[in-house]
């Protein structure tokens, strides 16, 4: 990165030289690429990371599912909204703190798991590389996020 910097302002301003653009536009790649795949669920993408965060655990907070999929709950309260009304997922409040909501899945979101089992295997195909060139790229990605964070939050 130093290299870019130090090679004038001039060329900083360059497209093809913005990294914030390759994972902007690769981002959008593989949203395209789910869509399909997630239309036979009839869930989007968002829907789709909400329900799997259900199938690893059910009975989350409403704040718990929003933290780990780093959506904030203007975002997440329609979408889950959207998933109650077709009758995947519950919204109830938590009898001992009623400030927090719980979000369990359905009969019919419990059973929609093994029918969504075909989506990752198909996607590790779409995305054509080895399972060590997966986690590699992955754990670069998750290393940047937790950088960029950082640097955020030490500004604030």
């Amino acid at each position: 990165m130093e290299e870019l910097v130090q090679s004038g302002a001039e060329s900083l301003l360059k497209l093809e030289k913005f990294l914030c653009l390759a994972i902007y536009s690769t981002s959008n790649a593989v949203t395209r690429a789910y869509q399909p795949r997630l239309a036979a669920l009839g869930l989007t993408y968002p829907q789709y990371l909400v329900m799997v965060a259900l199938w690893e655990e059910e009975g989350q907070t409403v704040k718990t599912i929003g933290d780990k999929l780093s959506l904030d709950s203007g975002t997440l309260s329609p979408l889950l909204k959207r998933l109650e009304s077709t009758g995947l997922i519950t919204r109830r409040r938590d009898t001992v703190d009623e400030r927090q909501v719980l979000i369990g899945l359905t009969e019919n979101g419990r059973s929609m798991r093994a029918r969504a089992e075909a989506v990752p295997i198909a996607m590790s195909k779409v995305f054509d590389c080895t399972l060590d060139e997966a986690i590699s790229l992955r754990s670069k990605l998750l290393e940047m996020r937790d950088r960029l964070l950082a640097s955020i939050d030490a500004k604030e």
